[in-house]
């Protein structure tokens, strides 16, 4: 087998367009989990007790 048999035809086929795509998803993902952070939070140990959260989980969320 020759070597440009056995090669990718495209090893890097990814896009700048894809690129782009890409780190606005993982923008909208880090604003998300900010978000709910930030939300969580405001709550009492009490409040996060109620659904299944300890303070130390919810700082990690």
């Amino acid at each position: 087998m020759e070597f440009d048999q056995n090669r990718a035809a495209k090893p890097f086929s990814v896009t700048l367009p894809d690129m782009i795509r890409a780190i606005l998803r993982a923008l909208k993902r880090w604003q998300s989990k900010r978000a709910t952070r930030q939300i969580l939070a405001q709550l009492s140990d009490h409040q996060l007790r109620d659904i299944g959260l300890t303070r130390h989980e919810a700082n990690r969320k």
